[in-house]
């Protein structure tokens, strides 16, 4: 890695941080036209360079063209395109209407939307442009500086985008640190405003422990073993290629995938036949000499996953098999009759091309073996039936749900995207990116005038001034009805405190 990527030292990293604090301090980053101008450059990068970031990519990964657009580069302008256009209507302040009777006299209440200060981005080596630059993008809407740590492990493209990134950003505001776990522990040591952390769930509790020694906010987007339901009333050719495409797709590298199938005994010989004509219509039978299924990203993740398939104490491998280390290749792999209590297969999620096969007697078993674990990141569920889906809903829980498709709820940006649980912490995407990097201000600006309606606050304290506070500040049914006749009250209001003024002359 060290012939292709330049780690940072990491004496300079507490200075990098004090600079780009600095740079927040100054108020640079706040205005919206500075947020706009670095949205566009961002859009630029990754336009201009699509086909350096490409290469990158196939290097990386063996990603081929059609995934790298669709998952890595469009993803990244969208977001971009779509905050130029909304950036100010997020950003405008939000007026509130009080609640409080006492409240209403004189006073206005909205909320401001301000930046959070310097935040770190730290993202994965699997989608390592999308869950790099897509968050970045909300940080940079919402007004804040940011270092992004990108994954050593994907080093050409971590490579490409630390020599572009300041010829299109400014400098002042953003930076990249690369390196491994010293660059990043020493990081993590430091005080950042808000970190956002995407990779595996026992990373994501070294980053909160250490964003906890500085109360630090965090968002973690971790991941799971992810369920596929398949109810008895599918087209079994549609789930397959659905599940296929969602399962293989970087080469099974991607956090959401279906990591197992739970089916009933009787559909497995329809399921295998349909799966076994996909794998055909997909590859023609020859995943490793086709151009679209990527390889495992290291040595060590394909030794990873040798040892899910040596160790497995259940199953049957129907489709796979034929792996290669020297070229990290890693067949799509489905194995039937798998018992689910086997660890090696059932245990921690697979993050590759195994599929996983469990019979079930029946849809409620079904559901009780998706909650005897931690609520996964996603839940696939296949079935034409509104009942069948309600049920499995109600009885469920899951960081989202996708209903008879799969990874496509996660490229609609207009959805949140996040887990619960130990499959993370905090969602983004849209507008949700920049309430990420945004805190709320509450801010009530209230008149001189009318104190003397405001007197039975202030000692010395009386039952009357007591029955008048009760009277002013706790919900009744008459508090309701002025809640619900504001315009009335303002107005009554307005007469009293005329009346008032027209005693005093």
């Amino acid at each position: 890695m060290a012939a292709v990527l330049q780690y940072t030292p990491i004496d300079i990293l507490e200075a990098t941080v004090e600079q780009l604090r600095g740079t927040f301090n100054s108020g640079i980053t706040v205005p919206l036209a500075y947020r706009k101008k670095q949205l566009k450059r961002l859009y630029d990068l990754v336009k201009d360079n699509e086909a350096l970031l490409l290469k990158a990519l196939h290097k990386d990964l063996r990603k081929h063209a059609v995934e790298s657009i669709a998952a890595e580069i469009a993803p990244v302008t969208e977001e971009c395109l779509w905050f130029l256009e909304n950036l100010d209507a997020l950003a405008k302040e939000e007026k509130v209407t009080p609640r409080s009777f006492l409240n209403k006299i004189g006073g206005s209440n909205v909320i401001r939307k301000d930046p959070l200060g310097l935040v770190l981005i730290i993202g994965a080596w699997n989608y390592p442009i999308q869950l790099l630059l897509v968050p970045f993008v909300g940080a940079i809407a919402a007004g804040n500086t940011a270092i992004l740590k990108p994954s050593e492990l994907s080093a050409h493209t971590a490579a490409a985008l630390t020599a572009l990134l300041p010829n299109y950003l400014d400098p002042r505001s953003y930076r990249i640190v690369n390196g491994a776990v010293p660059e990043t522990t020493r990081l993590l040591e430091l005080h950042f405003n808000h970190i956002f952390y995407t990779g595996n769930p026992e990373v994501g509790k070294i980053v909160m422990s250490a964003a906890a020694k500085h109360l630090t906010s965090v968002t973690l987007e971790l991941g799971g073993k992810s369920p596929t339901i398949i109810a008895p009333d599918v087209d079994m050719q549609v789930v397959t290629n659905r599940i296929a495409f969602g399962k293989f797709y970087n080469a099974g590298q991607v956090c959401i995938a279906p990591d197992y199938v739970l089916i009933q005994r009787n559909q497995v010989p329809a399921f295998v036949k349909a799966f076994r004509k996909t794998m055909q219509d997909f590859y023609q039978d020859q995943p490793e000499k086709s151009e679209g299924y990527a390889r495992i990203v290291s040595d060590r993740h394909w030794d990873r996953l040798n040892n899910v398939l040596s160790n497995k104490k259940s199953g049957k491998v129907i489709i796979g098999g034929q792996n290669n280390k020297s070229d990290l290749y890693f067949a799509p792999t489905v194995i039937t009759d798998v018992d689910n209590q086997d660890e090696s297969l059932m245990g921690d999620e697979i993050f590759g091309p195994i599929l996983p096969v469990v019979a079930v007697d029946s849809i409620d078993e079904a559901i009780d073996i998706v909650n005897a674990r931690e609520p996964p990141l996603v839940l696939y569920l296949f079935s034409k039936s509104h009942k069948i889906t309600e049920k499995v809903l109600s009885k469920t829980q899951s960081g989202g749900v996708c209903v008879n498709d799969t990874l496509m709820h996660q490229a609609e940006y207009a959805l949140p995207f996040g887990g619960t649980g130990k499959s993370g912490l905090g969602s983004y995407h849209g507008k949700k990116s920049f309430d990420v990097f945004t805190h709320e201000r509450s801010v009530m600006i209230k008149k001189q005038s009318g104190d003397a309606l405001l007197a039975s606050r202030y000692p010395p304290y009386t039952q009357q001034k007591a029955g008048l506070i009760r009277r002013v500040t706790m919900s009744t049914s008459m508090g309701i009805w002025m809640r619900r006749h504001n315009k009335l009250v303002k107005f009554v209001v307005l007469m009293v405190v005329l009346f008032v003024l027209n005693k005093r002359r």
